[in-house]
C-alpha cells in the first residue's frame, strides 16, 4: 500500500528538519566476450549519460514540489556519469526595498553512474546511486516508484533518515513529521510482488533501510547481444547460477561462494 503524505502542521517557525534518502540499484548482464563486455559499458553510457539523467532528476524535483537552483552534469572517461542539483522547498521571494530571503531551505538531489564488469565470470554489473536530501515539508519517499521505473533494477537498496527537529505551536518538539513504519508503505504492492525484500530499521533514530532482490531470473533478460537458444541447456544453467550468485552476494553484502 502507498502512503500519501499528511497535510502540513502548523509549526512554531519554520520546519528544520533533515530528510535524506539513499537509492542504489543494481542492473546485473552477462556478456560472454571482452567485446561483448565493452560493448555492454558504451551502451550503458549511451543509455543513463548525464542529459537522460540530467531529465530524470527534473522529474523529480518537480515531483517533491522542489526549485531547481543550479545544476552541474558530468560525463566521466571511461564511463560513468553525475548530476548534482542545489534544490529549495520555496524559491526567492523578493520583498520591500528588493530584499532577497535568502533560502533557509537548500537541499540537494544527486546521481552517479557506475558500469563495470567482473575480471573472470562474463558479467557486468551497472550501478545507480541517488541520493535526495531535503529539508522542511519536503519529503523524497513519494518518488520511489517513479525511480524504480527509470531504472531496470535486479536488487534495490534504499536508506531514508530524518535528522533535527522541528516544534509545534506549543513549543513540543517534532522529531518526525510523517508516519511511517517501513519504506515498502512507499513502493507499489504491484512492484514489491516482483521482489524479495527485507527491513532493517532503528525507530527510536528514524533510520530506516529496505533491501529488495528479484525473485525471477528469465536468462534472456540478462544475455547482451546473445540469443538464450544459442546457449546449451547446460551452459544455461551455469550462467543462471552466476547471475543468482552475483545477485545474492550484492545483496546480503557479502562473498557467499
Amino acid at each position: 500500500m502507498v502512503l500519501s503524505m499528511e497535510e502540513k502542521m502548523r509549526l512554531y517557525g519554520f520546519n528544520n528538519l533533515t530528510k535524506s534518502l539513499s537509492f542504489n540499484i543494481y542492473d546485473i548482464c552477462y556478456a560472454k566476450t571482452e567485446r561483448a563486455q565493452r560493448d555492454y559499458i558504451a551502451y550503458i553510457d549511451e543509455q543513463y549519460n548525464s542529459e537522460r539523467l540530467t531529465n530524470i532528476l527534473y522529474q523529480l524535483t518537480e515531483m517533491i514540489g522542489a526549485n531547481v537552483i543550479s545544476v552541474s552534469r558530468q560525463d566521466y572517461e571511461p564511463q560513468g556519469a553525475s548530476v548534482t542539483f542545489l534544490i529549495a522547498e520555496e524559491s526567492m521571494v523578493k520583498q520591500a526595498g528588493d530584499t532577497v530571503v535568502a533560502h533557509l531551505d537548500k537541499s540537494h538531489v544527486t546521481v552517479h553512474t557506475y558500469p563495470e564488469f567482473h575480471p573472470e565470470s562474463s558479467l557486468a554489473t551497472f550501478r545507480v546511486d541517488i541520493d535526495v536530501a531535503t529539508c522542511g515539508d519536503i519529503t523524497p519517499l513519494s518518488t520511489l516508484d517513479f525511480l524504480i521505473s527509470s531504472f531496470d533494477s535486479d536488487i534495490i537498496i534504499m536508506d531514508y533518515k530524518v535528522r533535527g527537529f522541528t516544534r509545534e505551536l506549543n513549543g513540543k518538539k517534532l522529531f518526525i513529521d510523517h508516519e511511517i513504519k517501513s519504506i515498502q508503505d512507499y513502493i507499489d504492492d504491484k512492484t514489491l510482488e516482483r521482489y524479495d525484500a527485507i527491513d532493517i530499521n532503528v525507530y527510536q533514530s528514524n533510520i530506516f533501510h529496505t533491501k529488495m532482490l528479484i525473485k525471477e531470473v528469465v536468462l534472456q533478460n540478462y544475455l547482451f547481444n546473445a540469443d538464450v537458444y544459442e546457449i546449451a541447456p547446460k551452459t544455461r544453467l551455469t550462467i543462471t547460477n552466476k547471475l543468482r550468485q552475483e545477485m545474492i552476494e550484492i545483496f546480503s553484502g557479502v562473498n557467499v561462494f
